[in-house]
């Protein structure tokens, strides 16, 4: 399948897609804080500069976007053009994402990973269960928790 764009313009879409800020993060960010957690942002001397850390629980929480770090839900597709060149990408992102957790545990952090995909779309928790999980895991000490399951999808 063909491009619908020149390269120019499919080079000016991507550039504009964030990697950090996006809405599903300020949405956790404005829920944390109005539940009293403090935390800080894009902590560069942390591996994988998680998305929130919050030092006191010793908890990190990394905001993930289902296509580019290849979800099993609804919101995930392989891309029709350039195959290879996509399935080389997101692979590289998974085992990425996978050695930056390992590191993380090993040094002592608490890893959260929180899909897209339990923000925003058709399959969303509900608000408040998702907050309450959130909450619970926080502050419960468990060392790796993923919204929604794994399994549940």
């Amino acid at each position: 399948m063909t491009d619908v764009h020149d390269v120019a313009t499919r080079s000016r879409n991507m550039a504009a897609i964030k990697n950090k800020h996006t809405q599903p993060e300020i949405w956790l960010r404005k829920q944390l804080h109005a539940a009293g957690f403090r935390y800080r942002l894009n902590v560069a001397t942390l591996p994988g500069k998680p998305d929130l850390v919050l030092a006191k629980y010793r908890a990190v929480i990394f905001v993930q976007g289902c296509f580019w770090h290849q979800h099993n839900c609804a919101q995930f597709h392989w891309p029709k053009s350039r195959v290879d060149w996509w399935r080389a990408k997101i692979t590289a992102n998974r085992r990425h994402d996978e050695m930056v957790q390992d590191k993380l545990r090993e040094m002592g952090w608490r890893v959260l990973l929180l899909w897209q995909c339990a923000i925003k779309g058709r399959t969303r928790l509900p608000q408040q269960q998702l907050l309450a999980q959130i909450n619970d895991w926080i502050r419960s000490g468990g060392s790796f928790a993923e919204l929604p399951p794994a399994d549940s999808i």
